[in-house]
C-alpha cells in the first residue's frame, strides 16, 4: 500500500494491490476527484475533462480555461458557488448565511486508522492500514474539514469519513455532512440496492441509471429493513462472475441518505451518509463533529468480487476480534414452541431433547418477564415473573446449564410498556413530544438513549442477569421504528440532533456491556432485519437475518444480504411447518440445507416433531458441526444459475480444497431437465470427489461445464454437493481408439 504526492502536478495517488484512488488540487485549492478503479501504476493526468463556454453558467477564477463548476469533480463538494448538483455539506452560520468554502490547506501520511470516537469503525493491527489525511479550510467561517481516506495493503477497499472543526468564535449549525462523495465519468452504469421490508428484506433491485437523483434512505431512527444503507454502480452486463462494481456501504444503525445524480452531461457523483432532514448539529466554538465511517468497494471480478471484498473487511476488521473465527453453538429459540406461554416444565421438556440431538445453547425469548401471555405490559421493568418460573432466571438457567447446555436470554432493552412502573416512575425517559399524543409501536413506547440516566438504568438491568455468568447468549430485540423524536433534555437549539444522539447513545450501551462482558455472544435482532447494518456488527457478531423463516423466502433474503456480510454474521433458523409466516410448508431437509452455511439454530417445538424428524435434525447437527469451522471461514459465492427457478450458492475452504453447492430448485418444471450449475473459485488443475456420488471431476470442469441438476418432483426442492480434493489420484485414461 502506498499514498503518494507527485508536487509538480499536485496528484494525490492512493494505492494498493487492488485498487488505485487519486485526486488533483487544482490552483493549490480545490480538491478534484480524478480516478477510483483498478490499480494503476502511475498517474500523469489522463481522462480530465475539457471544458467549453456555455451559455447559462457561471464564471470562476480558475486556472483551467471556461471551467465550469456545474461539472467540476469536486471531491467533497457544496452547494452555492457554481456547483448545482447534491451536496456533501452544508452549514448554516451564526449569522444566517448558509455557504461555506473549504478548501485546501494541507496533507499527511497516517500509519494507522484513526479510531472515531464513540461511534464504530473499522478496527486493524499496526502497519496494516496507511490513513490520509487532508486539511480544508473556509477562512471566512473558521470551518476546518478533514477529509480522511484509509487503505489497506489489499483488496479493493477505501475507507472513508469527516470530522468538522468550528475553530472560530461564532456558533455554526452543521446541517450536512455526508460520509463519502464520489465522482464517476459519464458512462454508462445500472444501480443496485436491497430493498424490503419486515419479513421479506434484502431483496436486490437492478435498473439502468438515470438522469437525475436516484435516492434510498431511511428516517426510522434505525437502518430499516425498507433500505439497505448500500448500494453499488456497475457497467452493464456485469454478473456475479464479471464486470466492475463501485459500491458503498455506511458503518452506522441511524437514518441515512445514499444518493446517486446522473447530471445533464452524464457525469455521476455517489453519495452516501447520514440523512440531512433528520439531523442539524450545534458547533459551539472549538467543537468538533465525526461522520459514521463509510466503505468504498471496489471489484473488476463482478459481484462475487465485491462479496469477497466486503466478508474479508467484516469478518477480520468490523466485527469482534474475539468472534471472528469463535464457532457460533447450534441453538434452540424458544419463540415458536412457546411464544408468551413460558414455563420451567415446558423449558426442560425442550431442553432435554435439545440435549440428545446436539444442540449447544438453548435461548429463553420472550415472555420470561411478563404479566401476562402477550405484549402490552411489563417492558422495561425486567423483573422474572416467577409464576412462570419459579425461583427465577436463575433457577432456569441451572437447569439449562445442568443439562450441558449454555443458555441464553432474550430482552428488548430499548422498549417500554405504558403498563410498566419504570413508565410510571419516569415517563421523561420515553420520547415524546409535549401536547400530542404518543405514538405506540407494537404496544411500546422507546426509551430515549441519549439520556444517561437512561443507559445507567439499562446497563444495570442487563448486568443484573449476566453478573452470575450463568447467561451465555443475549438476543437483543427492537421492535419498532423511532417516533416522537424529541427529548426533554436538549435545547430548542439542539432538537436537530436527537436522533443521531439514540444511536450514539445504543453504541456507548452496547460498548459498556460487551466491555464488561467480552465472553457473552450477543446477536442483534430488530423484529428481524429492520437493524442489520455493519454499525451493529461492530458491538455484536452476529444478526437475525430475518423473523421469516420460510425456506424459500429465507434463500431469497439470504442471497441478498450475503452480498455484504460473510455467513458467520448471519442467524439462519429451521422452523416449523406451515410456516409461521408464510403458511408454506417445505421438507425437513430443505429447510435445513437453506440454514446450513450460516450460523444454525432450530425454532419449533420438539415435542411435536416425529422420532424420524428428530433422527434427521440430529444427523443435520452432526454434518453441520462436522463442517462448520471450514464453512464459516470460506469463501462464499452465489453462483450463476440457468434460469430463475434455480438459487445456487457455493462455499470453497480457503485453499479451495473443499467446496459445499447448495442449490435450490423453486417449483418443479419438467422444462428444467437438462439445467447446469457452473461453480467458481476451485483450482481447474485439482480433481474434486463428489461425496453422495464418489464421482470425480476436475476443478475445470465443474467451473466451465458445470454440474447437472437432477429434476426432483418437489417444489423448493434444496440440493447439497460436497466436494473434496482428491490426493495423488490417477489421471482417468482415455479409452478411445
Amino acid at each position: 500500500m502506498s499514498i503518494r504526492f507527485d508536487r509538480d502536478h499536485k496528484i494525490v495517488h492512493i494505492s494498493n494491490e487492488a485498487v488505485s484512488y487519486v485526486m488533483e488540487i487544482v490552483d493549490g485549492k480545490y480538491l478534484t476527484h480524478r480516478y477510483f478503479g483498478k490499480k494503476i501504476r502511475k498517474y500523469r493526468g489522463a481522462g480530465a475533462p475539457y471544458y467549453f463556454k456555455r451559455g447559462y453558467n457561471t464564471e470562476h477564477d480558475c486556472s483551467i480555461e471556461n471551467v465550469s463548476f456545474d461539472d467540476f469533480p469536486f471531491e467533497y463538494p457544496v452547494r452555492g458557488h457554481g456547483d448545482f448538483r447534491i451536496p456533501a455539506f452544508a452549514v448554516t452560520q451564526e449569522n444566517g448565511i448558509t455557504f461555506s468554502e473549504p478548501v485546501f490547506k494541507r496533507w499527511q501520511i497516517i500509519r494507522k486508522r484513526p479510531k472515531l470516537k464513540g461511534m464504530p469503525h473499522i478496527h486493524a493491527k499496526e502497519g496494516e492500514v496507511e490513513t490520509l489525511e487532508i486539511v480544508c479550510e473556509d477562512e471566512t467561517a473558521k470551518i476546518r474539514l478533514y477529509l480522511y481516506y484509509s487503505i489497506f495493503a489489499q483488496h479493493g477497499i477505501v475507507l472513508r469519513h469527516q470530522k468538522i472543526e468550528n475553530y472560530g468564535t461564532q456558533i455554526i449549525m452543521l446541517q450536512n455532512a455526508q460520509s463519502m462523495s464520489l465522482e464517476l465519468p459519464a458512462e454508462e452504469y445500472e444501480f443496485l440496492s436491497l430493498y424490503g421490508t419486515h419479513a421479506k428484506e434484502g431483496n436486490i433491485q437492478r435498473f439502468p441509471l438515470h438522469y437525475g437523483v436516484q435516492r434510498l434512505e431511511s428516517v426510522r431512527g434505525s437502518s430499516s429493513p425498507q433500505n439497505q444503507p448500500f448500494f453499488a454502480l456497475m457497467k452493464p452486463g456485469t454478473n456475479n462472475a464479471q464486470g466492475k462494481v463501485w459500491a458503498s456501504h455506511l458503518i452506522y444503525s441511524g437514518n441515512f441518505l445514499a444518493q446517486v445524480e446522473k447530471d445533464q452531461f452524464g457525469n455521476i457523483r455517489a453519495q452516501l451518509g447520514m440523512h440531512p432532514d433528520t439531523f442539524c448539529w450545534k458547533l459551539s466554538p472549538g467543537d468538533t463533529f465525526e461522520t459514521p465511517q463509510a466503505v468504498l468497494n471496489y471489484s473488476d471480478k463482478g459481484l462475487n468480487g465485491m462479496r469477497e471484498n466486503f466478508h474479508w473487511l467484516y469478518q477480520y476488521h468490523l466485527i469482534p476480534g474475539r468472534f471472528e473465527k469463535r464457532m457460533r453453538p447450534v441453538l434452540l429459540n424458544s419463540w415458536e414452541a412457546m411464544y408468551y406461554d413460558v414455563t420451567l416444565e415446558k423449558i426442560e421438556k425442550q431442553a432435554d431433547l435439545a440435549k440428545q440431538l446436539g444442540i449447544e445453547l438453548f435461548v429463553l425469548d420472550d415472555g420470561w418477564f411478563r404479566s401476562g401471555n402477550d405484549s402490552r405490559s411489563s417492558m422495561g421493568d425486567w423483573v422474572c415473573n416467577e409464576k412462570k418460573l419459579p425461583g427465577g432466571i436463575n433457577t432456569a438457567a441451572d437447569l439449562i446449564r445442568g443439562k450441558g447446555l449454555q443458555f441464553g436470554l432474550w430482552f428488548e432493552p430499548e422498549a417500554v410498556s405504558e403498563n410498566s412502573d419504570l413508565y410510571r416512575k419516569h415517563p421523561g425517559w420515553a420520547l415524546q413530544v409535549p401536547g400530542y399524543q404518543t405514538v405506540k409501536g407494537r404496544h411500546e413506547f422507546l426509551l430515549d438513549l441519549s439520556i444517561k440516566e437512561v443507559r445507567d438504568y439499562l446497563f444495570d438491568k442487563l448486568s443484573f442477569y449476566l453478573d452470575d455468568g450463568k447467561v451465555d447468549y443475549v438476543k437483543w430485540d427492537m421492535n419498532r421504528p423511532l417516533t416522537d423524536v424529541n427529548s426533554f433534555m436538549l435545547a430548542r437549539e439542539e432538537k436537530g440532533e436527537i436522533s443521531h444522539r439514540y444511536v450514539l447513545g445504543l453504541y456507548e450501551l452496547l460498548e459498556r456491556i460487551t466491555k464488561k462482558y467480552p465472553e457473552v455472544l450477543i446477536e442483534g435482532c430488530s423484529s428481524g432485519g429492520a437493524r442489520f447494518d455493519p454499525g451493529m456488527l461492530y458491538y455484536v457478531p452476529q444478526n437475525w437475518t430475518s423473523d421469516n423463516t420460510d425456506a424459500y423466502d429465507r434463500a431469497m433474503i439470504q442471497k441478498g444480504y450475503s452480498l455484504l456480510y460473510p455467513q458467520i454474521t448471519m442467524g439462519a433458523h429451521v422452523s416449523i411447518v406451515p410456516n409461521h409466516q408464510t403458511g408454506r410448508s417445505t421438507s425437513l431437509h430443505s429447510r435445513y440445507q437453506v440454514a446450513r452455511l450460516f450460523n444454525l439454530g432450530y425454532e419449533l417445538d420438539l415435542t411435536k416433531c416425529s422420532e424420524n424428524e428428530r433422527k434427521e435434525i440430529a444427523l443435520q447437527i452432526k454434518g453441520y458441526k462436522e463442517q462448520r469451522k471450514w464453512i464459516h471461514s470460506g469463501h462464499l459465492n452465489y453462483c450463476e444459475v440457468p434460469n430463475e427457478n434455480y438459487l445456487a450458492w457455493s462455499v470453497n475452504s480457503k485453499e479451495a480444497e473443499k467446496s459445499i453447492l447448495i442449490i435450490m430448485q423453486k417449483l418443479f418444471d419438467p422444462r428444467y431437465s437438462h439445467g447446469r450449475i457452473r461453480m467458481s473459485g476451485l483450482n481447474p488443475e485439482w480433481d474434486y470427489k463428489e461425496h453422495t456420488t464418489g464421482k470425480v471431476y476436475s476443478g475445470g470442469e465443474l467451473m466451465e461445464a458445470g454440474v447437472s441438476v437432477p429434476l426432483i418432483k418437489e417444489d423448493f426442492y434444496t440440493f447439497s454437493m460436497y466436494f473434496s480434493k482428491i490426493e495423488d489420484e490417477e489421471d482417468d485414461k482415455d479409452n478411445c481408439q
